[in-house]
């Protein structure tokens, strides 16, 4: 009892402070609220409220967009969160769940009116099968935490994405990550086998099965990669992968971005599926080097970074294969790595292409589409020209194997027009990236950031087929509201949707 007199006080407290406005009026009177509420299922030092504590949950990675939540609330327990979810389902009050906050899209990003729910003390890994090669972690459980624990077993986790050294299983989930070796073995959703959580209003659930199928609906693949809009994930049974015998890494050098690009298309129709298959621009391998200092070639227009794994013979027999179909697409120079150090040394660029990023400039916008693999070329030249139009720099890496870009728009989100083309430069990418017969988004999800370039890929009706699903599990529209579908409206005011004469047309885009 005295811990929730506790929350009360400071409540008291925070209400007697001089508010400026009527709207901040009713927003304290329903933080008060709920406030009051979470403090019958949760202790005082688990709920944050004042503007000092909720600061640092402003954002996530994309940190153009900031805005603070009503309270945070940091659950020790499953039955704490279950209170949570039920708390803020009789109060209709929305929720917003958060892991590292890694995100790149906006995706936790929180409400003004919602609690942002953070799963960082769910950090346990709660079993370890080494015959049927299968953790069962908790959803804070970091990424490179997973592999760290089972390699004294030979066994690792796949998917790697650039921030796995922080990023959280449950976020992983959330966005269906990939990684630098997602091409050769899969995203989130090939590597996850069972999910367990909550419904919106505190019921426990189960997706998929550690059977080799589940009865009913799999509807696992809808959960993975849902950003937080369906259930709330608090456990999660993932694969485990044997580690290869050998790694290697060849580091190709283009004088021509069409060659890079046509080698990487040349590759996969060689039959050839690389454990990794990575391709960085001019500029990118400029700031990466002066990070890392990989022994880039810095007078490239454009490195593939493709790596084999298997066997020796295996690893042999395609790191002869790849060089040859290098080669014949117009590498200037070709070098194998010759030791795990020095395989090691070359992926260092790409894994820090982020944080080198940030050396050049103030702020960057890191964007996420997808295109065909044989159009890698044409997509770099047309982004090259928006650099013109936006007056802005713009450095590129790639996922090139599947054909995931990750231009990154380098602008000073202290010059407010500056945050603007930036934010046009963006669109024009995923849009382009629709016209080019790809999609607006990769690994990094729809969050906020692409909500108005999901107007130009997908119809009305196809949206209305995305809140149905929505509804279904969350009829009031509690769990992560306003994100990755736009409504009408928002379409409309985009100008991606028409209404005339009462009906909805969906303009064509050109394609090229």
């Amino acid at each position: 009892m005295s811990i929730a007199l506790d929350a009360e006080e400071q409540v008291s407290q925070f209400e007697n402070t001089p508010m400026q406005s009527s709207s901040q009026n009713i927003s304290l009177g329903l933080q008060s609220q709920v406030v009051r509420a979470l403090s019958k299922v949760l202790s005082s030092e688990d709920i944050l409220f004042t503007p000092e504590d909720t600061t640092p949950y402003e954002c996530d990675g994309l940190t153009a967009y900031r805005q603070r939540p009503l309270c945070v609330a940091i659950p020790r327990t499953t039955q704490q969160v279950q209170d949570v979810l039920r708390v803020c389902h009789d109060l209709g009050v929305p929720i917003i769940a958060r892991g590292a906050g890694t995100g790149l899209s906006g995706g936790a990003m929180p409400s003004v009116k919602g609690v942002t729910l953070s799963m960082a003390r769910f950090n346990k890994i709660l079993n370890i099968d080494v015959v049927s090669r299968t953790a069962q972690v908790q959803c804070g459980v970091r990424n490179l935490s997973i592999s760290e624990a089972v390699s004294r077993h030979g066994l690792y986790y796949a998917p790697d994405p650039s921030s796995q050294i922080a990023c959280t299983i449950g976020g992983n989930v959330a966005e269906n990550s990939g990684g630098v070796h997602c091409l050769k073995y899969g995203l989130t959703l090939h590597n996850v086998l069972k999910i367990k959580g909550f419904t919106v209003s505190g019921e426990p659930i189960e997706f998929g099965s550690e059977a080799l199928d589940c009865p009913g609906l799999d509807v696992l693949p809808l959960i993975v990669g849902s950003e937080g809009m369906l259930a709330i994930t608090t456990e999660v049974t993932v694969k485990l992968t044997p580690k290869p015998e050998l790694a290697r890494c060849i580091m190709a050098s283009f004088d021509d971005l069409r060659k890079a690009g046509d080698a990487v298309a040349a590759i996969i129709a060689a039959g050839i599926i690389p454990a990794g298959l990575e391709m960085m621009d001019k500029p990118m391998t400029a700031a990466v080097e002066d990070f890392v200092h990989a022994g880039y070639d810095l007078n490239a227009q454009a490195i593939l970074l493709c790596e084999s794994d298997g066997t020796q013979e295996e690893v042999a027999e395609e790191i002869e294969r790849m060089s040859l179909v290098l080669q014949r697409s117009g590498a200037t120079a070709i070098t194998v790595s010759q030791s795990e150090s020095e395989r090691l040394k070359f992926w260092s660029g790409r894994k820090n292409a982020f944080p080198a990023s940030g050396r050049m400039s103030p702020d960057y916008m890191c964007m996420d589409s997808t295109i065909p693999r044989k159009r890698l070329a044409d997509i770099l030249q047309a982004i090259a020209e928006m650099e013109n139009k936006y007056q802005l720099r713009c450095a590129n890496v790639f996922h090139a194997g599947d054909g995931n870009l990750h231009p990154l728009i380098m602008f000073d989100a202290n010059e407010p027009d500056q945050l603007h083309r930036a934010e046009l430069f963006g669109a024009d990418i995923l849009e382009t990236s629709v016209r080019m017969g790809g999609t607006v988004t990769g690994e990094h999800g729809v969050g906020v950031e692409k909500l108005n370039s999901m107007c130009v890929q997908f119809t009305g009706e196809e949206r209305d087929q995305m809140f149905s699903i929505k509804h279904a599990f969350d009829p009031k529209s509690l769990l992560n509201p306003g994100k990755v579908i736009p409504t009408l409206q928002r379409c409309v005011e985009y100008g991606r949707q028409i209404v005339h004469h009462g009906q909805v047309a969906h303009p064509t885009l050109p394609r090229f």
